[in-house]
């Protein structure tokens, strides 16, 4: 099993930063990806960006690529999600995801085995 726990959520202006946390623990080295999602209210989640812990690939939705950044840290089993120019639309409930079957399914929510609790991310315009 692999507990997940995000961090770093709050409210912000627009055009502001944030930098969510994601730390894993339990069976961390059976980690492949970690993703990060979000779902904003009466929306279904949605794919935000991924990484892969060997040869550190990330991936992106359009939405966020120039805006936010993904990067991990192997030796604190965490994963950080850089956010810049926050837009309103940018407001959800941010989850990150953890897979360990290597689907290679990044952008899709069944790619990922475990989930955190999220963390509410609110951009006021």
């Amino acid at each position: 099993q692999v507990q997940l726990v995000e961090s770093g959520g709050g409210l912000v202006q627009a055009g502001g930063s944030l930098r969510l946390s994601c730390a894993a623990s339990g069976r961390t080295f059976s980690i492949v990806a970690m993703g990060w999602f979000r779902q904003a209210p009466g929306k279904e989640r949605e794919f935000v960006a991924a990484i892969r812990w060997s040869g550190r690939n990330t991936y992106y939705t359009d939405s966020v690529k120039g805006r936010f950044t993904i990067s991990g840290d192997n030796a604190k089993n965490t994963v950080y999600l850089q956010m810049n120019s926050l837009k309103p639309e940018d407001t959800a409930v941010y989850y990150c995801a953890a897979d360990q079957d290597d689907t290679r399914s990044y952008t899709r929510a069944y790619g990922y085995d475990y989930w955190g609790q999220g963390t509410q991310v609110t951009v006021s315009s």
